[in-house]
């Protein structure tokens, strides 16, 4: 369904400012995923320790071969919107003109798979 079966895992949201450039801020992502022992050589959407995406830089839009911003599925994921909303449930989205409660209401429902134990 969706990838390769994965272990339990948290999806969260965090705000902040920088002043490093988008390209530089999405370097040091790569960086601390590193450091946390993610391996870029693995399968596309597979198990990963950390995974750091940039989803908006300020109200800029970057379309650009290593980063695209907003990010390209942000309007598809529930499990991203739901905490941005948390955050900044106002948040005019770039290029949507949609707020991100609003991209939150029109997602796709989230697909949750439940274990009833221990994996087998």
């Amino acid at each position: 369904m969706g990838g390769p079966r994965q272990p339990d895992f948290l999806n969260a949201v965090a705000t902040g400012r920088t002043v490093l450039p988008p390209l530089d801020l999405l370097r040091l992502l790569r960086r601390l995923e590193a450091a946390a022992g993610r391996l870029r050589s693995g399968a596309p959407n597979g198990p990963r320790p950390l995974d750091l995406d940039l989803l908006l830089y300020g109200d800029r839009r970057i379309d650009l071969p290593e980063l695209v911003v907003p990010h390209p599925r942000l309007g598809e994921r529930r499990f991203v919107l739901a905490p941005l909303a948390d955050l900044l449930p106002d948040l005019v989205v770039p290029g949507t003109g949609r707020t991100v409660a609003s991209l939150l209401a029109m997602a796709p429902p989230a697909r949750v798979e439940r274990r009833e134990g221990p994996p087998g």
